[in-house]
């Protein structure tokens, strides 16, 4: 009977946690993202890149061991989280996922917001609580200050990392005017990740419901383990730089600003205060990151811009020929078997001159030649499979 009964949490817990608002708007906005940037590469290159679902498909899949990190430092240190912060944090997700902004959807801002939300519901309504919770009962210069901020900290880590080895990858471009009337390709991240983690809270927030649910006690308090659906977000555009180089950098640096915060946070432990400033810096810090480098971008000119010779690759399409032959974005067709190519029209018009052995001169990044060669069927998609400046 009593294994029927923690059988019946564990699915009541799972399904809760599956039914969280938060959980599916996330799901859905990722649809969403990819069905936005198909359209977008479609109107730019008349073919798109990756498939609508890759966003949906990627949204756990790349974050899942950052979550599990998360949970087991959050759990091993015992850091120890207010309820009603934490319900702020997600209703602050899910507004900030609305706006399709997703400058805005880094952690930082959602701790940092709460918290002084939470500040500001003791200073002007002390009296207010509900099923429970108190306000009244948070000391805002105690545990949580160096619990939150040290968890603010771990969350940029987190982004940082995440930007680090995810941002750059399979970025989606499309065409853009210049202001001199010319055509020209910049680069477009839209990420977005889901970490499952788990948080300590105290009382018996689950508990009263779920009474097989995990909890413990310390002394006379008890502590319940909260699964929380939490969402990062990257957007980011690359024009005078390659993703590949300015956005490994953008995650260093927050990953940086995160090891600053955890700093501070831990610094509480002596004085209280540095725990708020943490979070101020880590919203500063966060903020002056995403703003430098998206103004190094406007100042700079555009690394996927028309040439005189050749044809610039904007983007080369998954599992095509183009990628077989090992073609990057930001390299220049030359010459395809041998005659000269400065437009879409004579590159796969000179495709058709021996198909059967694509001979292409391409130019590197560096601006080093080098030869290349691939059959090129019939039934390929779009040929060679690359989306090209003209």
């Amino acid at each position: 009977m009593m294994g029927k009964e923690v059988f019946s949490d564990v699915l009541l817990s799972v399904s809760l946690f599956l039914l969280n608002p938060l959980l599916i708007i996330a799901l859905i906005v990722a649809v969403l993202l990819g069905y936005f940037r198909v359209k977008r590469e479609r109107r730019s290159f008349r073919v798109r890149m990756l498939p609508g679902l890759t966003e949906l498909r990627r949204i756990i899949s790349e974050s899942w061991l950052h979550a599990i990190v998360l949970s087991i430092l959050i759990s091993g240190i015992g850091l120890v989280v207010d309820a009603g912060w934490l319900v702020l944090f997600c209703i602050l997700s899910i507004l900030a996922l609305l706006t399709f902004n997703y400058k805005l959807t880094s952690p930082v801002y959602f701790a940092t917001i709460a918290f002084f939300s939470l500040y500001a519901i003791n200073y002007f309504a002390k009296d207010f609580g509900f099923r429970g919770w108190e306000v009244a009962a948070i000391d805002f210069f105690g545990e949580l200050t160096i619990t939150i901020s040290v968890i603010t900290g771990m969350l940029l880590v987190a982004e940082g990392l995440l930007i680090y080895k995810y941002g750059h990858r399979d970025n989606s471009s499309h065409l853009i005017q210049t202001k001199r009337g010319l055509q020209a390709g910049v680069f477009k991240a839209k990420r977005l990740w889901l970490l499952p983690v788990l948080f300590l809270v105290p009382g018996e927030m689950i508990g009263t419901y779920l009474p097989y649910w995990p909890q413990f006690t310390v002394g006379e308090s008890a502590f319940t383990f909260v699964p929380v659906p939490l969402v990062i977000g990257f957007s980011q555009i690359a024009r005078a730089s390659f993703p590949e180089n300015v956005f490994p950098q953008i995650g260093r640096a927050i990953a940086f600003i995160g090891v600053v915060v955890i700093a501070a946070g831990v610094a509480a432990m002596w004085m209280p205060v540095l725990g708020w400033a943490a979070l101020l810096a880590g919203v500063a810090g966060r903020m002056i990151v995403s703003v430098v480098a998206s103004i190094r971008e406007r100042r700079g000119g555009y690394v996927l811009a028309p040439q005189s010779k050749g044809v610039v690759i904007a983007g080369v399409i998954p599992d095509s020929p183009g990628e077989k032959m090992g073609l990057l974005p930001g390299e220049r067709i030359q010459s395809v078997n041998g005659l000269p190519v400065h437009n879409e029209k004579e590159l796969y018009d000179a495709i058709q001159v021996n198909a059967a052995h694509c001979r292409l001169q391409v130019v590197d990044k560096d601006g080093e030649v080098r030869l290349m060669q691939q059959v090129v069927y019939r039934h390929d998609h779009h040929r060679l499979g690359i989306l090209v400046v003209q």
